[in-house]
C-alpha cells in the first residue's frame, strides 16, 4: 500500500510525536547511577486541547506480561483522553504522574479534574539501569514540549533508547498508510523476539545472521546470570486513523497491530508484554468540554461502514510490519551498563540476503 508523505503516525493530521533520550555513563552497573540507557516517547492525538477533548479508542492484548495503563476506562467508554505515554518498565508510574501534572497545569488547577492517563512499557533492564529510576516528570513535559507533527525520529530514541528486537538493536519505528480517502500511521516500542524467528518480507533473516556471526546481547546478560530472554521481550503499538471509527472499530484496529507483529516472526511469548492501542480522530468536539454552560446532551457521528473497512485492517497490518523494520533500521549499535552490546542489524548485509531471496 501506499505510504504517507512522511511514512510515520504524523502523516495522520494532528497527531504529534515527542521524545526524551537519557544517554549517561558507561561501565558497570551501579543502581541509581547508571549507565543511564532510557527515555520517553509521547505521542499527541490531535491539534486541540487533548486534555479535555477525547477521541474514540480501543485496544487490543495479544500478550498481556505487560502494562498500558488506563485501558479498563478505554474499553468501558470508548474514548482516549490525552497524550499517550512510552517508557521502560520501572518508569510508567512516573510518566503517568508527569501527564497527570500537564493536564493539571492545563486545567488551571481545578479542583475537580481527574485522569486515567496511557502509559506503556516494555523493559529496558539489559542495557540501562532500570532500578535507578531515572526518568523524571520533567522528562514527561519535555517530551510534550518537543512533540511534532514532522518527521519522527527513531531506533535508539525516547522510550525506545534501551530498547532490543530479535537480539538487534530495536527501539522507536514507525510508518504510514494511505486506504482510500484515509491515513493510517502506526508508532512502535519494539523490544521482543529470537533471533532466529526474525524475517522481513516473509525472508528468514534472523537465520542467515546467527548469533554465532553477530552476538546476542542476551548471551552476555545471561553470562552475569540474570534470568532474562529474549522470547521475554514486549512491543507496545499504537494506531493512528483519521478515518470516523467508532470505539469497536478502533479496536478491531489495534488487534490488527497483532498480524503485523507475527508477519515479522513473533509468537506472542508466554513473557512478551504485547499491548495494543488504536485512536480515531474522525470524529471530534465528543464531550461537553471544560464548560459547564454547554447545554448539549447529544452529538452526530460518523462512521465506516464495516462492509468497506478491509483497507483500514490491511494498512495497520503492514504499517506495523514496517514500523518494526523501520525501528530495527534506524537503530544503531548501544553498549549499554555492564558493556552489554546490542549490535545494530547491518544494512548491507540485509540487502544481501534480500538480493538473495530475489529482494
Amino acid at each position: 500500500m501506499e505510504p504517507g508523505p512522511l511514512d510515520a503516525i504524523t502523516d495522520v493530521a494532528g497527531v504529534r510525536v515527542g521524545h526524551t533520550t537519557l544517554i549517561r555513563g558507561d561501565g558497570p552497573l551501579r543502581v541509581g547511577e547508571g549507565p543511564v540507557r532510557t527515555g520517553v516517547t509521547v505521542v499527541v492525538p490531535h491539534d486541540g486541547d487533548i486534555w479535555t477533548e477525547p477521541v474514540f479508542a480501543g485496544a487490543h492484548r495479544l500478550n498481556g506480561n505487560g502494562e498500558l495503563t488506563g485501558l479498563e476506562w478505554i474499553r468501558e467508554h470508548g474514548l482516549l483522553g490525552g497524550a499517550i505515554g512510552i517508557t521502560n518498565t520501572h518508569s510508567v508510574g512516573t510518566v503517568r504522574d508527569g501527564l497527570i501534572e500537564a493536564a493539571a497545569r492545563s486545567r488551571g488547577g481545578r479542583d475537580d479534574f481527574w485522569a486515567l492517563p496511557t502509559v506503556g512499557e516494555t523493559y529496558d533492564g539489559a542495557l540501562n539501569d532500570l532500578n535507578g529510576f531515572h526518568v523524571r516528570p520533567e522528562h514527561v513535559h519535555e517530551a510534550l514540549a518537543a512533540a511534532s507533527d514532522g518527521p519522527v525520529a527513531e531506533g535508539n530514541v525516547g522510550g525506545g533508547t534501551g530498547m532490543i528486537c530479535h537480539e538487534f538493536k530495536g527501539g522507536i519505528g514507525t510508518a504510514s498508510r494511505r486506504a482510500r480517502e484515509w491515513t493510517v500511521g502506526v508508532l512502535v516500542q519494539a523490544n521482543y523476539g529470537a533471533r532466529p524467528l526474525l524475517r522481513i518480507d516473509g525472508v528468514r533473516v534472523g537465520e542467515a545472521i546467527p548469533t554465532s556471526e553477530v552476538p546476542s546481547p542476551w548471551d552476555e546478560v545471561d553470562a552475569l546470570n540474570a534470568r532474562a530472554t529474549p522470547e521475554g521481550g514486549s512491543i507496545i503499538g499504537i494506531v493512528a486513523t483519521d478515518a470516523p471509527l467508532l470505539p469497536h472499530q478502533c479496536a478491531r484496529l489495534a488487534q490488527r497491530v497483532g498480524m503485523g507483529v507475527a508477519r515479522m516472526g513473533s509468537y506472542a511469548s508466554h513473557g512478551s508484554g504485547d499491548l495494543f492501542l488504536a485512536f480515531s480522530t474522525g470524529n471530534r468536539d465528543l464531550s461537553r468540554g471544560a464548560g459547564e454552560d454547554d447545554p448539549r446532551r447529544t452529538v452526530e457521528l460518523r462512521m465506516v461502514v464495516d462492509e468497506h473497512i478491509n483497507p483500514l485492517l490491511e494498512a495497520v497490518a503492514e504499517a506495523t510490519e514496517e514500523a518494526i523494520v523501520n525501528a530495527l533500521l534506524a537503530a544503531e549499535t548501544m553498549t549499554g551498563r555492564d558493556g552489554i552490546t546490542a549490535h545494530a542489524l547491518d544494512h548491507e548485509r540485509l540487502r544481501s540476503i534480500m538480493r538473495a531471496h530475489g529482494g
